[in-house]
């Protein structure tokens, strides 16, 4: 088995014949290497199983890694970055070569993402990631469509759930706060700005904050405020890296200005005016805010006599549209299960080993920077309609695999409060 990347040759144009042939030997399923992001201004968690020999292997000036990318199709939003910083890449270790998942989703189109969203969008429009933080990040929200769209760049709602496997330490501060408080006023949102260069702005005072839950998640929609606390989730996301943070000062870091104008018109950098119009306020001071955005595990069936069970564990509408849904399968040892989905899907093994189709599957327990993988996969749309085969070869342990999908790809899916 070949080790790195990096012997593998880069296929950059023509793709068709690599891709094909992958998805030959994996039976519709592609295999994808690990796609590695930092953060200048975050500090890592170190539970991505990354080796900590490498959790700055991009430098130091470019910050440690907390991220990692899954079928992603886009460039992380970085100052300094490398030329393919949160690509995927598409791998044949059969030919030794490995292209970008997005020049093959270019190529090969439908065969791969299905026709309903390539004729939509020609792209796949989803990712998903780890992320994983030390501590809470600052308060933030991401753009809605028209205020993103004004620097050229896609909305980004987003969805949380926080895996068991991947958080055997909960770090220093397991809370997120969401939104603000219902009854606050623009003009105390507007005094944060204003006083941004004077101390801590005090945007938290005025958001409440939930404690993190294993196993459980949250639906949030773009310009929604936000500061993830410091577990390791698994974010199933729109396809954008756009961004503004609200909160100046985070465990006594500073959070510079620049970044909470990042994705807006240079003109408009100091329109306080303008800053606060790209709040979604309702949203931002539901009172029913828990109850709209709060997700609970749904089992899919009553699966027990077969030994796996298939759960939702991302599910709902924002705006009216399912943008992204995901699913956690488990799978007893020994056992084997055929799972048919509605749309191609991007998966990451959590815990165990086993096979995917053709494909062997295992959660790792260390991966060097470079290194190779058989944690991560994507699944064609034919593949995942026509069923694909999860087999436990191991004989104590689960097989754990998160998948996520595509825009209304699980039209059934449940809808929020479902679990109560």
């Amino acid at each position: 088995m070949t080790r790195s990347v990096q012997s593998l040759k880069i296929v950059s144009s023509n793709t068709r014949k690599l891709v094909e042939s992958a998805m030959e030997d994996g039976g519709g399923v592609l295999r994808l290497a690990p796609c590695w992001v930092p953060r200048a201004f975050l500090q890592p968690g170190k539970r991505l199983r990354l080796d900590p020999n490498d959790l700055y292997a991009y430098g130091l000036d470019r910050g440690g890694i907390d991220e990692r990318w899954f079928a992603s199709t886009i460039p992380a939003a970085n100052e300094g970055r490398v030329h393919d910083e949160g690509y995927s890449y598409v791998v044949s270790e059969k030919q030794q070569q490995r292209c970008l998942l997005k020049d093959a989703i270019e190529e090969l189109g439908a065969s791969i993402v299905g026709e309903a969203i390539w004729s939509r969008y020609k792209r796949w429009p989803v990712f998903g990631k780890f992320f994983d933080n030390a501590g809470p990040i600052p308060h933030h929200m991401h753009q809605r469509k028209a205020d993103a769209a004004l620097v050229g760049l896609e909305p980004k709602p987003e969805a949380y759930y926080y895996p068991p496997q991947y958080n055997p330490v909960g770090n220093a501060f397991p809370y997120t706060f969401f939104g603000l408080n219902p009854g606050t006023t623009k003009q105390q949102v507007r005094r944060c700005l204003e006083n941004w260069n004077k101390g801590d702005n005090g945007i938290l005072d005025l958001s409440p904050a939930q404690r993190l839950k294993l196993g459980t998640g949250w639906l949030v929609p773009p310009g929604v405020l936000h500061a993830p606390g410091s577990l390791c989730t698994f974010e199933p996301q729109w396809a954008s890296d756009v961004f503004s943070m609200w909160q100046n000062l985070v465990e006594g870091r500073v959070v510079p200005w620049e970044l909470l104008v990042h994705d807006m018109p240079p003109e408009k950098h100091h329109d306080l005016d303008f800053i606060l119009g790209q709040l979604d306020w309702e949203g931002n001071i539901d009172p029913l805010f828990v109850q709209k955005h709060y997700l609970e595990p749904i089992p899919v069936a009553d699966t027990t006599r077969e030994r796996y069970l298939d759960r939702w564990i991302v599910y709902g509408r924002i705006a009216g549209e399912q943008l992204f849904s995901a699913k956690e399968l488990k799978i007893e040892p020994g056992a084997k299960a055929i799972i048919k989905d509605g749309g191609a899907y991007g998966l990451v093994c959590v815990q165990g080993r086993g096979r995917i189709n053709r494909l062997p599957l295992a959660s790792p327990a260390m991966i060097g920077f470079h290194e190779l993988t058989q944690d991560e996969v994507f699944v064609t749309e034919s593949a995942a309609r026509a069923g694909v085969t999860f087999e436990n070869t191991s004989d104590v342990e689960p097989l754990v695999t998160l998948r996520y999908f595509g825009p209304e790809a699980n039209p059934h899916a449940p809808e929020i409060g479902a679990a109560r």
